[in-house]
């Protein structure tokens, strides 16, 4: 009998993993009536089988989207740029064959309506098509909402129902497939290589477990779902032009989750919906709900809604539109995580997971259009009820970094804010605003509220728990100065171009350059590059009227192994390439300390090593990464922690440990004896404990232990979230005198913090070079009381010699998610000046 059972569960188990899905198993007896002479998703996958029966490759996935615009008059295709691995950034258009003579004018209107422009008493105010925004898979190992998007563009192009060519008769979709092309494609690659012939559900196969950094995220290792309003990435720049170009009524955002959930669909929980989200927001999106609750209940799917998930930070596909007019709505939908897993629900394949991202893609098409009367409505008046007096302004500006300031224009001309020219230096509140190193954003424009969330400081919120950060100010971010003014003049249109830097003054003796700069690094880096003899002052000191603080950086044009000619030409290079002035002078002699002092310090070409792989944050060491090598083109050595025993350490003077769990106990001596021969070593967040308790430096951590007194048993797990500190701002107090603090120019900094990890401040003032505030330290965000408690007594940064090395710490994240550009210098500091702390 045991045989006989053993013997029936190995055939259940075979017949299961033969199972073949066709395009009936997708669209049931419907797709018997589609366009023969449309392409069929098979004609591009291996072996021609049905999308289910492997995980599809970007590269598939986009010749397939190719062939079907040229197959039907329903489907236009454009590139708008590529992702750092070179893959293409597609968009479809798809609506009738009528509309697509018309899209032009339908945008041009769509906007005009917006705008107030056109009376929405008109009859073309409701005849329009709605304007519908779905992408997938911006996590690339969640790839069902990529493999599914296949399907919805052959069901666009082929279906012959009436109810579809009605839907895209008074619909434009902007359909993208991959928002995270590298990631899909890693992510692919992995799962179809370990893919079994007859298909294995166990959890712990290979299959289901990938290699760090896995496929989550992009090139860089950035979670690209928190980058719609930071806008740093390439992939998220082409997908907010095009959101800005349209403004879409509806945006979905297709999502995986943990293999033993079942389906998700907003609206999400009610208490943790942004302020600034007008309440009709969420009553759309719980009626569009209802479709998607019949489409899921039809098929046998279970889902929910209204827990787990939130509406808070603007940063997310699924939350933008909602601070842009529109409706965002997220799927999320439990992971196969490869073709067959096992689950609490019972197996779950990947056809399975494709079919549910389908038909809610399908359901949201059905709404949109239903509901597109209420859409149009609803935008229309979220645009026109916001309106602020013409002459208010917020003025904003950096007098000592126009770089820094440029790449914040940026950002708000990604998201189609306005900006003016400020026509002489102005001061506001105390606060100096030089015309040139300044501008002003009208309050009264179309994407206000986009502003006003962008610059948002909260510190009162009605729900203690959040799915991610709770604050973001981008003026905090940059750390830029700012007021608020009122004036009756017209101001011009704010032209700002990439800071380009010169040479003053001509000199065959010395150039000085401020280190203020946000690519002062970069110059740096190269000059040393150059194999050039640099130094760097201690103090301040100034000659022929201009002043040069701490960190200013010397480079001497006598006695270098360079010519005095090759010299002025490599620095006028770098000067132009980088926005950095050079400042040249003919003697040594000024007020302060001489540039012949032993108060300048020689600067080594550093030689860096990040420490990546199993159990570190891929996220924080990405942005270190993506930051080193794309903005300041410093090469960074990534090197994988369980192979640092078999590394010559003597090649790097800079080590950097950034948040995660090291455990392999038979690196810690090498790595200490790497330190004590010179080493520079810089920890971020979690691993601060780790140099602790391995006795790289000796650190005194306060720590906190909330008991809860009253909580009920269903009530834990939201009293142990509320102790999470998941992102704050917070001011701190910096002596400028300090090497991590060369550059800064002011005492109040504001610095992002996402950790509980507090560092008692030492008895020795100087020991304490970047401490909390002690009034007012909370700039924006949530914090509990207990943590707050504790923050007024910590520092976020400590460094120690260890021998003849070096360790520094930090608590907190200086690089969060490339545009937190006003604490990088920190980090950098710690690289450079290491040896003078």
């Amino acid at each position: 009998m045991k045989i006989i059972y053993i013997l029936f569960i190995f055939l259940s188990i075979n017949l299961f993993s033969q199972e073949t899905y066709d395009l009936e198993y997708y669209f049931g007896e419907d797709y018997k009536n589609f366009n023969e002479d449309i392409p069929k998703p098979s004609d591009f996958l291996l072996n021609g089988k049905e999308v289910g029966s492997s995980h599809v490759s970007h590269d598939r996935l986009i010749q397939y989207m190719y062939a079907l615009a040229n197959a039907s008059k329903r489907i236009d295709i454009q590139n708008r740029g590529f992702s750092y691995e070179g893959r293409p950034l597609v968009l479809l258009t798809i609506t009738s064959e009528e509309n697509h003579d018309n899209l032009i004018k339908f945008k041009r209107n769509h906007v005009d309506y917006i705008d107030g422009k056109s009376d929405n008493k008109s009859s073309n105010f409701y005849s329009r098509p709605v304007v519908i925004y779905q992408g997938y898979s911006i996590h690339g190992n969640e790839p069902s909402g990529s493999n599914a998007a296949m399907l919805y563009a052959y069901y666009l192009a082929s279906s012959n129902s009436d109810d579809v060519k009605n839907q895209l008769k008074n619909s434009i979709i902007l359909l993208d497939p991959s928002l995270n092309p590298d990631g899909l494609q890693r992510f692919a690659n992995w799962v179809n290589t370990n893919k079994s012939q007859n298909l294995n559900s166990d959890s712990n196969d290979r299959e289901f477990n990938e290699h760090w950094p896995r496929g989550r995220t992009n090139h860089y290792w950035f979670d690209m779902n928190r980058d719609w309003l930071p806008a740093q990435l390439p992939e998220s720049k082409v997908r907010i032009k095009t959101f800005q170009d349209w403004y879409p009524n509806v945006l979905t955002d297709h999502h995986e989750m943990g293999t033993n959930s079942t389906f998700f669909y907003q609206p999400g929980i009610p208490s943790r919906v942004n302020p600034l989200t007008p309440k009709k927001n969420q009553e759309l999106t719980a009626k569009i709900g209802k479709y998607h609750e019949s489409i899921l209940s039809k098929n046998g799917s279970f889902f929910y809604s209204e827990e787990d998930y939130d509406d808070f930070y603007y940063g997310k596909g699924s939350t933008y539109p909602d601070i842009n007019g529109g409706i965002g709505i997220l799927f999320e939908q439990g992971s196969s995580r490869g073709h067959l897993q096992e689950s609490i629900n019972g197996n779950i394949s990947f056809p399975f997971t494709i079919k549910n991202q389908l038909l809610t893609s399908i359901s949201t098409l059905e709404a949109s259009v239903d509901l597109k009367k209420e859409l149009f409505d609803y935008q229309r008046e979220f645009f026109n009820s916001n309106k602020h007096n013409r002459n208010e302004y917020l003025i904003v500006g950096d007098q000592h970094d126009r770089s820094k300031l440029y790449h914040f224009h940026e950002i708000l001309k990604t998201h189609n804010i306005i900006t003016k020219k400020l026509d002489e230096d102005k001061i506001v509140n105390g606060i100096k605003f030089k015309k040139n190193n300044s501008f002003l954003i009208p309050k009264d424009q179309r994407n206000s509220r986009l502003l006003n969330a962008m610059i948002d400081n909260q510190t009162s919120f009605k729900d203690s728990l959040f799915y991610d950060v709770s604050a973001w100010s981008f003026l905090h971010s940059f750390n830029l100065e700012h007021s608020y003014i009122k004036s009756n003049e017209k101001f011009n249109e704010f032209i700002f171009s990439k800071p380009v830097g010169s040479i003053i003054s001509k000199s065959d003796y010395a150039y000085v350059f401020r280190w203020n700069d946000y690519y002062s690094p970069k110059a740096l880096y190269k000059l040393l590059s150059h194999g050039l003899n640099i130094k760097v002052s201690t103090d301040k000191f100034s000659i022929e009227n201009n002043n040069f603080s701490y960190g200013s950086i010397l480079v001497p044009v006598s006695n270098q192994s360079k010519s005095i000619n090759e010299i002025n030409n490599i620095i006028e290079e770098i000067s132009n390439e980088t926005g950095v002035n050079f400042y040249g002078f003919n003697t040594s002699k000024t007020n302060g300390i001489d540039l012949g002092s032993n108060d300048f310090k020689k600067i080594n070409l550093p030689k860096i090593g990040l420490i990546v792989g199993d159990g570190v944050s891929s996220y924080d060491a990405g942005e270190i990464w993506h930051l080193m090598d794309t903005r300041y083109e410093i090469p960074i050595t990534k090197l994988k922690y369980n192979s640092l025993s078999k590394i010559d350490l003597s090649k790097y003077t800079t080590l950097i440990f950034v948040n995660g769990s090291y455990l392999n106990k038979n690196t810690v001596e090498k790595l200490k004896n790497w330190v004590k021969n010179g080493g520079n070593l810089i920890g971020f967040r979690n691993a601060t404990k780790w140099l602790d308790s391995n006795d790289f430096i000796k650190l005194d951590f306060i720590e906190n232990t909330a008991v809860p007194k009253d909580v009920k048993f269903i009530d834990k797990n939201k009293f142990y979230g509320a102790q999470l500190t998941s992102g704050a701002i917070f001011n701190v107090k910096l002596d400028l005198s300090h090497p991590v603090n060369y550059g800064y120019y002011k005492e109040d900094l504001s610095i992002f913090r996402n950790t509980n990890i507090y560092l008692k401040n030492d008895k020795l003032s100087f020991n304490n070079p970047i401490k909390y505030s002690k009034e007012n330290s909370l700039v924006s965000g949530y914090i509990s009381k207990l943590n707050y408690k504790s923050i007024l007594n910590s520092r976020p940064f400590v460094s120690s010699r260890l021998n003849k090395g070096r360790v520094s710490v930090f608590t907190d994240n200086t690089n969060f998610r490339a545009f937190w550009y006003g604490t990088n210098k920190l980090m950098i500091n710690a690289i450079f000046f290491g040896k003078l702390m």
